[in-house]
């Protein structure tokens, strides 16, 4: 048998029960131990913590009474008290291993103490990562209850090491959460100097980035031991900080120096928020410091209910235990301290503790002692879920169903076979739930479901002071992570009795988006209203967002709004108007057409050929009514039609006038000598071809501009931001230049001809008139242009229509004025004696 034998034989402080299956635990019961040559003498750590190794003992007696859980099997346990010292833990792991306290035993199977199927410890981060570096050799699997540090959390590392306290990371995320809840988006940082600070800086501010959820007015180191003027500079910068929310990553008595120094400042106004560290430190909740530390918010390891645990801890009696040398050493040594005395003799290597001698019939209820005070049971809690963990692991191996195992073939394994890697495939896959109603199972990295307690410190003015449970950080399997916070239970230690604000800049309104001041945290930023055409609906909008083409933006620039649509409407006081004017030229026209019709006998209506008269007045009543094309919302006829009848009715028009004007003079061309020919090309078939010959030509203007780029309606948003301008876009501005070109050109010639004719004879022709309506006609439409081009939307639309009603009417009352006149006010005038004898005296 190969072993390795120490220099010199040591004990080991612990307590020992025999059982079909072993549990190992180790645990901090005394500190600052002394041990030349291995034996050590050691001072009692807090009572307090020797009750985490009797919860253990408590949980495994609770579970051997279990008939539903390890039926048939009964547990016992080894525990040992690691002296708060590494090599001691590391000793005491070692035997738990090999089974034996004096010889470990690398090679071959253990003599001795029968090896433990799991350990319970170690409380410290360090003792766990030296004890898990070995012991995780052999597969065995060390459920901590106390060990925090995240490094521990590396499962290529530590394949066997599992937890059911919170990893220090969990803890910087539920602070984050407790900041995101209360809407704390600038805060200052201050941590010890020390690995734990300096990793729970290096944390927090990685996930408050990640998270979103604020930024760091600032971050200070405290020192050790007296630096006063260091603390007096910390001071001053929280003093003149405008953030309110200070939380602090470090030990008590870090606490206690900064805190003297705060006192002395009189720093109030301040929210703190305590680590797990000093969230429970009554050294701290004094009548002293409450004025400025009530109210504290902090994280604390979970509080559970273990009934009966008290009852249990009265019954701790020497003789319930293995007597035989020092198997039951620990609870010796806490009688001896408890009372204050001691047993004979004692064990070899042991230093007396002096003072009476222990009968063992001392009665443990009659002492005043925090070992029984099970109102705060938090590390307990934790030993108890470890407890339950592994044996609810080994319950699961023992219900295996041969021929449906996890293992090779299918195969299950039995307490005689058994593999450690083989259980711990089992505690890999354990869920269960406590009395107390919290899940517990272990992720891929071996943390437990994690979950904290919030405290809040609580100052009663009579001096009295109370840590309360406000609220509970959890994460669950089914709903993920949870905050939960009972706020009406919360104390402010404030005025207004409400959670103070801390921010760096207000959040920004909706309709606004954040501009970020320069050289500033991104939590420090200004507050600029959404420009025209987008919005923000949401609080601290980063962008506004653009509304859809046809919305615009509201006032307040918080929701988009349909656009106001606006085209020449027959509903609006203009299109009204020019719709008005434009039947009353209609209405005219008729109405002189009627009278020609009627008079079509008489000299004045057949002077100069009247058939062009009327065509004249066909022509103009479709000028008029061509103008309604253009009032109301364009549709794709209306656009292609509008210009094509506006067109064609005005060259229709012209072009009667200018043939009129030529005939006129020719007329008196033939009435001098030599002259009779030229009447020959002015004859009626003639006049009729060369008017249609002419409106043909516009009509085929107008045909190659709507087959080649026909005029379409438009949604035009660049007028307004706010409004949709319905028109219709030209198509091509060439052929529109081509259609207003040509009866331009045919207006131009129809004056130049009738200016050259206007010294003829009155009675005989129409060339003052003619010449009167060109003019006015050219001006109208030489106005036309640059108004249209500068008029946008709808008045475009009623610049041309106004255009084509000036121009008609002028052309009306230019033509058919005097003639109306004549025909009714002044009949007598209306003989072929009265024009002729005028025109042979005038000649």
């Amino acid at each position: 048998m190969a072993s390795h034998g120490l220099q010199e034989q040591f004990y080991l402080n612990g307590i020992h029960k025999p059982g079909d299956v072993m549990l190992g635990g180790l645990f901090e019961v005394h500190y600052t131990s002394i041990f030349p040559e291995l034996t050590f003498t050691s001072e009692p750590s807090k009572l307090s913590w020797f009750r985490h190794a009797m919860t253990m003992a408590f949980a495994i007696d609770e579970i051997n009474r279990n008939s539903n859980l390890l039926p048939n099997v009964t547990l016992g346990y080894s525990l040992y008290d690691n002296c708060a010292t590494l090599v001691i833990g590391f000793s005491a792991a070692l035997s738990l291993v090999s089974g034996r306290e004096e010889q470990f035993l690398l090679l071959e199977n253990c003599s001795g103490t029968s090896p433990v199927l799991g350990i319970v410890g170690d409380s410290f981060s360090t003792f766990s990562i030296a004890t898990s570096d070995v012991i995780g050799l052999f597969n065995l699997p060390i459920v901590s209850y106390f060990a925090t540090c995240s490094c521990l959390s590396d499962g290529h590392r530590f394949p066997s090491f599992f937890r059911t306290i919170p990893s220090d990371a969990f803890q910087v995320h539920a602070m984050i959460q407790i900041l995101k809840h209360f809407g704390w988006t600038w805060a200052g940082l201050l941590i010890s100097d020390d690995d734990y600070g300096h990793h729970a800086a290096q944390s927090f501010q990685t996930e408050l980035v990640q998270s979103g959820g604020g930024c760091l007015a600032y971050t200070e180191i405290l020192p050790w031991g007296e630096n006063t003027a260091e603390l007096w500079r910390i001071v001053q910068m929280m003093k003149k900080s405008t953030a309110r929310v200070v939380i602090v990553f470090a030990h008590q008595i870090t606490m206690i120096q900064l805190m003297e120094e705060v006192v002395r400042q009189n720093v109030t106004g301040l929210q703190w928020m305590a680590s797990e560290a000093w969230t429970t430190a009554a050294v701290l909740q004094t009548p002293h410091l409450m004025p400025y530390l009530g109210g504290t918010l902090g994280i604390a390891i979970r509080r559970g209910e273990i009934p009966g645990l008290r009852d249990f801890l009265l019954r701790t009696h020497p003789d319930l235990y293995d007597n035989n040398n020092h198997g039951n050493s620990m609870v010796r040594m806490f009688w001896e301290h408890t009372f204050q005395c001691r047993f004979p003799p004692p064990p070899a290597g042991w230093v007396e503790s002096g003072g009476a001698i222990c009968t063992g019939e001392e009665v443990l209820e009659s002492v005043e002692t925090e070992f029984l005070d099970v109102s705060n049971l938090r590390a307990e809690y934790n030993v108890y879920k470890a407890v339950y963990a592994l044996a609810y692991a080994l319950d699961d191996m023992l219900q295996c169903t041969p021929g449906r195992g996890p293992f090779s073939g299918n195969s299950c394994t039995t307490l005689q076979t058994m593999e450690p890697w083989q259980f711990l495939h089992y505690l890999e896959k354990v869920n269960f739930t406590t009395s107390f109603g919290d899940q517990v199972s272990f992720d891929e990295k071996g943390d437990a479901l994690p979950i904290y307690d919030v405290m809040n410190w609580l100052w009663i003015p009579d001096g009295r002071t109370k840590v309360q449970n406000v609220g509970v950080v959890k994460k669950t399997t089914l709903t993920g992570e949870e905050l939960t916070l009972d706020e009406d239970k919360i104390f402010w230690n404030f005025d207004s009795k409400q959670p103070p604000r801390s921010v760096c800049s207000d959040s920004c309104p909706p309709g606004t988006r954040m501009a970020r001041k320069n050289g500033q945290p991104v939590c420090c930023f200004d507050c600029v209203l959404c420009s025209e055409g987008k919005f923000s609906n949401k609080p601290d909008s980063v962008e506004c967002t653009s509304c859809p083409e046809d919305f615009a933006s509201s006032p307040q620039r918080d929701h988009c709004v349909p656009k106001k649509i606006e085209f020449l409407s027959y509903h609006e006081p203009l299109g009204i108007c020019l719709t008005s004017t434009s039947l009353l030229g209609t209405f005219i026209c008729a109405v002189v057409l009627g009278i020609f019709i009627h008079h079509r006998s008489t000299p004045v209506v057949r002077a100069n050929n009247s058939e062009l008269s009327f065509l004249i007045l066909m022509s103009l009543k479709l000028c008029f009514l061509c103008s309604l094309l253009f009032i109301g919302r364009p549709r794709l006829w209306t656009c292609q039609l509008r210009h094509a009848a506006f067109g064609i009715s005005f060259v229709l028009c012209v072009s009667c006038i200018l043939v009129k004007t030529m005939v006129v003079l020719a007329v008196f061309k033939a009435s001098k000598p030599g002259g009779g020919a030229s009447l020959k090309w002015f004859g009626a078939v003639q006049q009729r071809g060369t008017v249609l010959l002419l409106t043909c030509i516009q009509a085929a203007i107008c045909v190659v501009w709507i087959v080649s780029a026909s005029p379409l309606p438009h949604k035009n948003t660049q007028y307004h931001s706010d409004k949709i301008v319905y028109e219709c876009v030209v198509g091509s501005t060439v052929g529109f230049a081509v259609l207003l070109g040509y009866i331009g050109l045919l207006a131009i010639l129809s004056f130049l001809l009738a200016f050259l004719a206007r010294n003829l004879p009155d009675n005989f022709n129409e060339a003052k008139l003619i010449t009167f309506s060109m003019l006015i006609f050219c001006a109208v439409w030489v106005a036309f242009v640059p108004a249209y081009v500068n008029s946008p939307g709808k008045y475009a639309d009623a610049v041309e229509v106004f255009a084509i009603l000036a121009s008609s009417f002028g052309l009306l009352v230019a033509l058919f004025g005097p003639k109306c006149y004549i025909i009714l006010l002044r009949p007598e005038r209306n003989t072929k004696k009265a024009i002729m004898g005028r025109a042979t005296s005038k000649s």
